[in-house]
């Protein structure tokens, strides 16, 4: 007859290969996702980048910078936000300096 402790390790074990598959799932969705960001969203970027970099800097600047116009390119701009996001305390230039050489990298 098995004793308790006995009767417990399978549930252990169990716990501990989902917990094993879970953790390596996350890990994956992540690496996909900075891999996703690096070589198809921040691409987009480089056919009109400096257009981009304009309307990012109205996105961080006003509070409606598209007024009554269109909001497409000012939501694309933003997209760059959840990249790129903003470094705590970074001055609005800094930031802007480091995604303008980001995507000059990145569109090489």
């Amino acid at each position: 007859m098995a004793t308790p402790e006995q009767a417990k390790q399978p549930d252990n074990l169990l716990f501990l290969r989902i917990t094993g598959v879970v953790l390596l799932v996350m890990l994956l969705i992540s690496a996909w996702a900075r891999s996703y960001s690096e070589h198809v969203s921040l691409p987009r970027y480089c056919d009109n980048p400096q257009s981009t970099l304009i309307h990012l800097e109205q996105v961080i600047r006003t509070p409606r910078p598209a007024g009554d116009n269109s909001r497409r390119p000012y939501i694309i701009a933003a997209k760059l936000l959840f990249l790129l996001p903003r470094e705590p305390e970074e001055t609005e230039s800094a930031y802007l300096t480091r995604v303008r050489k980001h995507i000059k990298e990145t569109c090489r």
